[in-house]
């Protein structure tokens, strides 16, 4: 994890996603990249350190001058890492937030009261949370066994 936090804060500058841009399209001297970029070359160094230190580049030492070129395993690798996180979002799967939330360990107050006066998705909602048809609460939250808009409703609230 730490390495993506690192290579994120090192893509996170417009300059240094040009250089990626610019990198990934042929093999170029920080030279080259400043004449492209029309920033000084001093500059043009301190955003290949960045990106270098946190694994996006590769560099080749020709005669006096250092060539650099996209990791392209580097980037791989983050697209990879940021699909995993997504995938375990209870959002993306569009799942219940709550009974995502219960499932998870989390018995606070806060998650208690989720599902009790909103729904995570509103526009599949057409009464109050506790008026759901099994049918809405299998669509809305995939399954209604266990759901808390059902245990809600038995409470009679």
């Amino acid at each position: 994890m730490t390495s993506l936090i690192t290579a994120l804060k090192a893509l996170s500058d417009e300059t240094r996603i040009r250089l990626l841009q610019l990198l990934l399209t042929e093999v170029l001297c920080g030279r080259a990249l400043a004449q492209r970029l029309e920033i000084s070359e001093a500059a043009v160094s301190q955003h290949l350190k960045v990106l270098k230190e946190a694994g996006l580049l590769e560099v080749e030492k020709r005669g006096y001058w250092n060539h650099y070129s996209v990791q392209g395993k580097a980037l791989k690798e983050i697209i990879r890492e940021l699909e995993r996180l997504a995938s375990q979002s209870a959002i993306s799967a569009g799942r219940c937030l709550r009974l995502h939330a219960i499932r998870k360990g989390c018995e606070r107050k806060e998650v208690k009261a989720m599902c009790q006066c909103c729904c995570e998705q509103p526009d599949k909602l057409k009464g109050k949370p506790q008026e759901c048809t099994p049918a809405q609460i299998k669509e809305c939250h995939g399954d209604e066994k266990g759901h808390p808009c059902k245990e809600y409703k038995k409470e009679g609230k």
